[in-house]
């Protein structure tokens, strides 16, 4: 058969959104070629035959390293938890498998820079892909609102609100990394690169508010109950901060994953000297430029492949279809499109100077 061969190893939901998203690439994007969904892996008894059945895929394993080197499998998702991307991600990117990983490729900066091959990788900062940012990002890029003067950025949910959510590994260090500075904090940093430039330095505050969970009693796909015996929550459930970027600009950086009433309240206020720009997650179309709201239309970043007329609303599955297209447009031409692994090891070396300078209390300096 022709076509890409692709595997995606993880079937939580975002493994789900991946299978979808490659689906429905030859929708809204004919010129990129469609894909053959090859294998779908996961170690959950029952899920990855489920997911074979479900979504197309030609079979499934319960054991990713199966797929390694197979010659029918010329790419894939890894949307596994994050304390295995680094095994995973590596294992793939040495046998010369392109790879669609999601964030914040592994527990640490130093995770991320292990995937090493010569492979095109791509991460899954599905926020800048919003047709509003990208038109955001030109704006700024234009002199559209002046220089930039200050900005604050915003990543506040309450999936994690509820004191009986299971402790899942995202509350534990070893598989959840840093917590929501990994979950959420990733996605900021990454939105603030794209938009104003490297950061130069920063200082940062985080905090435990619910210091126990109870156990989960079977396996869990994204937030459930817990009824088990109460553990201990081992990374943050916030963080504030300040950065300094390159350019001279200050930002706010504040990301919550137990925000009651905050639902995916995820957004940016930038502020230059002759204008400002606002943008809500929630709102994905819209775009305020000054006292002004404007609605994206076809003409801005992707949004034509989706509607005709602007007004009418995307949404977050979108996003990640978006993703998709380019990762296979960059394996069919060898060059990169969206984020990369590059951004991944940027944001991810943010990431860890925020948990430094939390612990420390002190200013961290950012390498150039």
């Amino acid at each position: 058969m022709d076509g890409l061969g692709v595997a995606v190893v993880g079937f939580g939901w975002m493994g789900r959104v991946h299978a979808q998203a490659y689906a429905r690439v030859p929708h809204h994007f004919p010129s990129v070629s469609p894909v053959r969904l090859v294998s779908v892996a996961d170690d959950v008894p029952g899920r990855a035959d489920e997911a074979a059945r479900r979504y197309g895929f030609e079979e499934s394993t319960r054991d990713w390293r199966s797929l390694v080197g197979d010659p029918r499998v010329g790419a894939v998702s890894i949307t596994a938890p994050n304390f295995l991307h680094r095994e995973i991600g590596s294992a793939f990117a040495a046998a010369g498998q392109h790879i669609w990983i999601e964030k914040p490729v592994g527990l640490s900066a130093a995770d991320a820079r292990a995937i090493v091959g010569d492979v095109q990788v791509a991460v899954g900062f599905n926020y800048r892909n919003a047709p509003a940012v990208e038109k955001a990002r030109l704006l700024i890029a234009e002199g559209g609102i002046g220089d930039v003067t200050h900005a604050r950025f915003r990543f506040l949910s309450d999936y994690a609100a509820h004191p009986d959510d299971a402790l899942s590994w995202r509350f534990e260090r070893a598989r959840g990394g840093n917590g929501v500075l990994g979950d959420l904090g990733a996605h900021g940093v990454d939105l603030i690169r794209y938009l104003l430039g490297e950061i130069d330095s920063l200082v940062a505050d985080t905090a435990i508010f619910i210091r126990e969970r109870p156990r989960p009693t079977a396996a869990t796909a994204g937030h459930e109950r817990g009824r088990g015996e109460p553990g201990p929550v081992e990374n943050d459930d916030y963080f504030g901060s300040l950065l300094r970027m390159a350019s001279g600009a200050r930002v706010i950086l504040d990301c919550s994953r137990v925000a009651v009433g905050e639902q995916n309240s995820y957004g940016f206020e930038i502020h230059g000297t002759r204008g400002a720009l606002f943008w809500d997650f929630r709102r994905m179309g819209e775009l305020g430029i000054g006292t002004d709201t404007q609605f994206v239309g076809p003409s801005d970043g992707d949004f034509g492949a989706f509607q005709p007329g602007a007004g009418i609303p995307m949404g977050y599955d979108d996003l990640k279809v978006i993703e998709a297209a380019r990762f296979l447009q960059s394996v069919a031409e060898g060059i990169p499109y969206g984020a990369t692994l590059v951004d991944a090891i940027r944001a991810a070396e943010a990431l860890d100077a925020l948990e430094q300078s939390a612990v420390s209390g002190a200013w961290i300096t950012l390498n150039p």
